[in-house]
Order: structure tokens, then C-alpha cells, then sequence
């Protein structure tokens, strides 16, 4: 394996962080090379909002240090040691199988971890190939990107490169590599492993190198005399209130993630481990988005209890530390109240309204109004994102052009066969929206409520043509997903319904 004289970027400096924890937490070993790598995107986006010369991402060096053939001078590789629990089992021993850390480099947003992922093998990797192929990058590539347009937080997406490499999944397939962004990659499964296998020390050196370099907030807590001035429970508090708000926000735009093992759950609260993700096309809260759920265990409307389920795990393993089981689980049980109340926030917002309570300390309006307007989407599993989004064009639509009005109320109603119903449920939502600023309020909905998101169909046509060679969807898709509430006219295709053939698309865990 060689070494870059420079740097991808010569302003760029490496160090490593989680290297100083010591080599229980890890293994050192370079990636695997890839015969003839190429370029499939870039992300100059994210470049500029951390503040990274563009053109260092463009570079023959470049290419190499990303696609896992030369590591960066001052980079130190390594893939990261923890357990979890899958499909709520315990699996045991885990690990980076497939990923690299490289290290962080400084950015105008603190130090960030850069990671290869589908770097080959490693000693976590499980008898796998550590290979990623070019299919489930590209979704995670497109996702992650997505998931920040969204505002919802996420590892995010340097850049894709390709080989022509053929890796056996189902079918054989060629091999890519995703460079991924993070301020930090720990899991909920770093944590459970060192409690599994009683290395407290070990365990209290990972929470105090989580707490120091990415959740200082902990300490002010503590200092306070929140949670009984103790700094872990303070720890276990922000990741409950991190993952409750990330939870709500998946929610609400009809994300379902597919795999919420404990070992894919950051504890920054960051959208982690893009495999058979979907965004919901007919509202369906049942909806199984792997197809190798088969008990349904993560199905969309599950997700918040299992995102608790995922806390508690955590929970148990931070128990010795925190030292107080009630403490412990009061924490645990604000995740209960926290839930809710982001998510009628965010259910607020997409319908324009206050997320007002009465005089009682009960729900107001918002609150009554999206439950019943879902259980009607569900009866009907009315497309989720092309609703939210004429119903926000209807109501930033003028009364007074009386016209284009009621053709926009028309083309919400359009989408429900039980008319009546609908016509009922307009009826509240209407009396509502008259005492506000209508306009505002339509202004508010389309900045809340996307035109665009990930949908299978159009990640598959992307991955169709690039495996034939041509990467102009994956562009032009990372450009929208990019801002996913701005109009875009020339791409309306892309905000249309699904085509029929998209309910056949299976996404299985394999990547």
C-alpha cells in the first residue's frame, strides 16, 4: 500500500482521535486496492460548506486516497471494534466489516471522521468480502445527501468511486466505494460491547472521548445539577433527546430506515448505515421497506418503539457507569414524553398550524387534525409526499384567484376515493387555517413539506444507467435531493406519483 506524498488536498491535515483511545477499540490495517478505480460523483456541496478546497476532490491522488489504493500522508487507518443487537438478538461481536476510518481533518464545523466504506476486509468483516457494491452506494451516496436537504441529521457523502471488480452478492455485481462524513461513527454497539464483555474502563474511555470531543454539553449539564450532576446520565440524556428528534423527523417525512439494529444507531444522533431504506410512495404505517424483515420488526410505524427498545440497550450498557438504575431509567422514560412532542412539531409544521396546547395542558387543534388525516391517508395509503406537497400548494394559493384555488384543493382532493371523508376533514382543517395567516402558512408548508425525496424507483433508474456506464441521474438526483423544497421545473418528473412498477422493487439487506 502506498502512501501520498500529499494530502488529497494540501490543506487538509489529518490526525485521528478515536486512534488515541487505545487498540482495544480497534485494528490498524490499510484498505484493499481495487484495480482501475473511477470517479462516479463528486459532492462539491459538502466541500464547500466545510470549508475544503473543491479542487482537491478532483486530483489523480485524490481518486487513489478515496477509492482505498493510497492512504494520505498522516491519515491512520482502521476499522473500529463493537457488538449489538440485530433483528433483537444479541449478535455479539461486530464490527467494522466493510468500513475504514481514515481519520478527522479540521473543517469550518469541527473536526470530521472520514471513512471508506467498502474498503475490503477486515478482522469484523464475519467471513464477508468487505466490499461495497456499486447498487447500495449509490443509495447511500443519494440518501445521505438527501437526508441533509431534509434537515434531518445524517452521515453525510464526499464522493463515489467505482471499479470494475465483480463482487458476489445474489448476483455478481462491481465494486464502489462511498466516502463518508461524520463528526463521529460511534454506535450504540461500541458501548453494549465493552459492558458485554465487562471492559468498564474501556467503556468509561469511550464515553468520556464522546462526551469531551463531540457532546460537551453533557458537562455543562452535570455542572448544573441536571441529572443528579452526573455526567453519564447527562451522556444517555442528550443521545435520548438526539435519537427522539432524528425519530420524529423520520416520521414525518415517511422515512423508514430498515435496519435499526443497535449496532446502526449513532449515539450524535445521526441517520447511520443506509441499507434498505425507503421513503414511504402510498401511506402505509405497516409498510416493511426490507425484504429481509420477515417479521416486520422495523416496519415504519415500529420505528419509535424500537428506536426506545435500541435506547434501553444502551441504557444497559452505560448502567455501570451512571451507578443509579432509577436515574437510569427516568432517563430512558423522557424518550416517552420527548417523542411526542417533536413529533407534533413536526406534524404541525406540515400542516401550517401552531403546535399549540389547551389551557389544560392538552394538545391543541394540530394535534387532533394529523391523527385523523393519517389514519384517512392509511385507509386510502394515499401517496405521502406528492399529498403533503399539493395540500402545502393549495393552501400558499390565494383565495382571492379564485380559480387556481379550488383547481388546487381539487388536485388534493383528487388523490382520496372516500370524498366525503376528505371533504370532513377539509372542513376542520379549514377552520383552522382561517385563523391564521393563510399565506404564511402556505410559505411555512413548502419549506416543511419536500417535493422531492429519495424514491425507490428513481435510485433504481440512476443505478441502471450506472451500471451501463452513464452517471448523469446520480447527478442530476444529488442535485435535487440537495434542495428537495425548491420547485425545480424541469425536473417535475421526478415529483410525480411512482410508476406501477416500482411496488416490485425489493430491497434486502445485502449490500
Amino acid at each position: 500500500m502506498s502512501t501520498l506524498k500529499q494530502p488529497p488536498s494540501e490543506t487538509l491535515v489529518w490526525r485521528n482521535r478515536f486512534a488515541s483511545l487505545g487498540e482495544t477499540f480497534f485494528t490498524h490495517l490499510s484498505p484493499s486496492p481495487l484495480p482501475a478505480p473511477y470517479w462516479i460523483s463528486h459532492n462539491p456541496l459538502l466541500l464547500s460548506e466545510l470549508g475544503w478546497p473543491t479542487q482537491g476532490l478532483s486530483s489523480p491522488d485524490a481518486l487513489l486516497a478515496f477509492s482505498g489504493c493510497a492512504i494520505p500522508e498522516g491519515a491512520v487507518p482502521l476499522a473500529s471494534v463493537y457488538s449489538g443487537h440485530q433483528f433483537g438478538h444479541w449478535a455479539g461481536q461486530l464490527g467494522d466489516g466493510r468500513a475504514l476510518s481514515l481519520g478527522d481533518v479540521d473543517s469550518v464545523q469541527g473536526p470530521q471522521e472520514i471513512q471508506l466504506k467498502g474498503a475490503g476486509p477486515t478482522p469484523y468483516s464475519r467471513r464477508g468480502d468487505g466490499r461495497a457494491v456499486l447498487r447500495s452506494s449509490i443509495r447511500e451516496y443519494l440518501c445521505s445527501e438527501a437526508m441533509h436537504g431534509l434537515g434531518i441529521a445524517s452521515t453525510r457523502a464526499l464522493c463515489l468511486t467505482g471499479s470494475p471488480q465483480p463482487v458476489r452478492r445474489e448476483d455478481i455485481e462491481t465494486a464502489a466505494v462511498l466516502t463518508r462524513v461524520a463528526p463521529s461513527f460511534v454506535r450504540f454497539g461500541h458501548f453494549e460491547h465493552f459492558a458485554a464483555n465487562n471492559q468498564l474502563k474501556d467503556m468509561k474511555t469511550l464515553a468520556d472521548h464522546v462526551i469531551n470531543h463531540h457532546l460537551p454539553e453533557c458537562v455543562t449539564r452535570a455542572a448544573e445539577g441536571q441529572h443528579q450532576g452526573n455526567v453519564y446520565a447527562a451522556l444517555l440524556q442528550v443521545v435520548t433527546e438526539r435519537t427522539a428528534l432524528m425519530l420524529a423527523q423520520w416520521q414525518a417525512v415517511g422515512f423508514c430506515h430498515g435496519v435499526m439494529n443497535t449496532d446502526n444507531m449513532s449515539v450524535l444522533g445521526l441517520t447511520l448505515d443506509y441499507g434498505p431504506f425507503q421513503f414511504l410512495d402510498g401511506f402505509n404505517p405497516s409498510h416493511i421497506c426490507n425484504h429481509s424483515d420477515h417479521q416486520g420488526r422495523y416496519a415504519y410505524q415500529r420505528q419509535p418503539q424500537v428506536a426506545y427498545w435500541n435506547l434501553f440497550c444502551l441504557g444497559q450498557a452505560l448502567a455501570p457507569l451512571i451507578n443509579d438504575q432509577e436515574l437510569t431509567l427516568a432517563v430512558l422514560e423522557s424518550y416517552k414524553t420527548i417523542f411526542p412532542q417533536a413529533f407534533d412539531c413536526a406534524m404541525a409544521l406540515k400542516l401550517g398550524l401552531p403546535n399549540e396546547v389547551t389551557a389544560l395542558g392538552e394538545p391543541g387543534p394540530a394535534r387532533e387534525l394529523s391523527e385523523s388525516l393519517l389514519a384517512l391517508m392509511a385507509q386510502e395509503q394515499v401517496d405521502y409526499t406528492v399529498f403533503w406537497r399539493r395540500l402545502s400548494h393549495a393552501v400558499a394559493t390565494p383565495l382571492e384567484t379564485t380559480d387556481a384555488s379550488v383547481a388546487a384543493w381539487a388536485s388534493v382532493r383528487d388523490l382520496f376515493l372516500d370524498r366525503p371523508s376528505w371533504d370532513q376533514w377539509h372542513g376542520r382543517y379549514a377552520t383552522q387555517l382561517a385563523l391564521r395567516d393563510q399565506a404564511q402558512a402556505g410559505r411555512s408548508m413548502l419549506a416543511h413539506n419536500p417535493k422531492y425525496v429519495l424514491r425507490n424507483h428513481l435510485a433504481e433508474i440512476a443505478i441502471r444507467q450506472a451500471k451501463l456506464g452513464d452517471f448523469s441521474e446520480v447527478e442530476t438526483l444529488l442535485t435535487l435531493l440537495q434542495s428537495p423544497f425548491d420547485e425545480h421545473p424541469e425536473h417535475e418528473a421526478y415529483a410525480e406519483l411512482p410508476p406501477a412498477w416500482a411496488s416490485t422493487i425489493e430491497i434486502s439487506c445485502s449490500s
